[in-house]
């Protein structure tokens, strides 16, 4: 595989999505993907819409996980049990109760009661820092500054997403790529503390569950082979789908692949069926 076919395989996959979901309405800006592959001891990458930004529901939360230890590393915040736990059922389990605490740790905001206008000021500088962070290391035009919510959001927080919600989280699949890619190649603040996110990225894709929006079993691994290995991430909303992996293969592929769908979170095997085409072309 080279940049050129990799390029041609992800042209071909969106073609294959809008073909096979075009009875679902499935319109050609409605996804995003970003597809990369380790090649000796190269790294080759293409993408659809890759740089369309996009609200990323859970997998901003791959986003708060690396704050939260480069935070660690420089001293900043302290390790503590309560954090371990937090950080780990954030990305494990994709709580929020957990994604508030740690966001709270990182930033030394609270959620609550609307502020007065120049608290409200302070508050919102600090809750910055870690957009402030991922564009001193040229992340480029994202936005990870909010909590996850599932009724909110209230108080200080309905405030800063502003009425028109213009305050929103936004990722591209390509910046998503990137903090994956970093993460895997030991380069994401060490490669001790790359090595601890990515234990909370495995799943077990062929364990049986009965949870529709179980992460590890109904996104990018549903239809891949029980012996590839996959470490993931991902998120839903009403009106969202997505989900960030990194996939192993018996023959020695190892690829990323980001995929983000809009309105069309009822169509439950959208990603893994845009997730199986990537891997069918790529082979074994």
């Amino acid at each position: 595989m080279n940049a050129g076919a990799l390029t041609k395989l992800v042209n071909d996959v969106a073609a294959f999505a809008l073909s096979q979901y075009a009875d679902e309405g499935l319109k050609s800006d409605e996804f995003a993907m970003t597809v990369g592959m380790f090649v000796a001891d190269d790294y080759i990458q293409s993408h659809y819409h890759g740089d369309t930004k996009i609200y990323p529901a859970s997998i901003v939360k791959l986003f708060y996980l690396v704050a939260a230890h480069r935070w660690l590393e420089d001293g900043k915040i302290s390790e503590s049990e309560e954090l371990s736990r937090a950080m780990k059922d954030m990305i494990v389990d994709s709580s929020n109760d957990a994604t508030h605490y740690v966001i709270d740790v990182i930033t030394g905001t609270t959620s609550g009661p609307e502020l007065s206008s120049v608290d409200m000021a302070d508050w919102s500088l600090k809750r910055n820092v870690i957009n402030e962070y991922f564009r001193s290391v040229h992340y480029g035009d994202i936005n990870v500054n909010q909590k996850p919510w599932s009724n909110g959001p209230y108080g200080r927080e309905s405030v800063f997403v502003g009425s028109d919600r213009h305050n929103r989280n936004m990722l591209t699949t390509n910046a998503t790529a990137r903090l994956i890619r970093e993460i895997i190649q030991g380069r994401c603040i060490t490669s001790k503390r790359s090595k601890e996110m990515l234990n909370l990225l495995s799943r077990e894709h062929k364990t049986p569950s009965e949870d529709k929006d179980d992460q590890s079993t109904m996104f990018s691994g549903k239809h891949l082979p029980a012996d590839y290995q996959i470490w993931s991430k991902a998120g839903w909303t009403s009106a969202t789908r997505h989900d960030a992996a990194y996939i192993e293969t018996p023959g020695g592929s190892r690829v990323i692949s980001v995929i983000f769908t809009t309105n069309h979170s009822t169509v439950h095997d959208l990603v893994p069926s845009i997730s199986a085409e990537i891997h069918k072309r790529i082979g074994n």
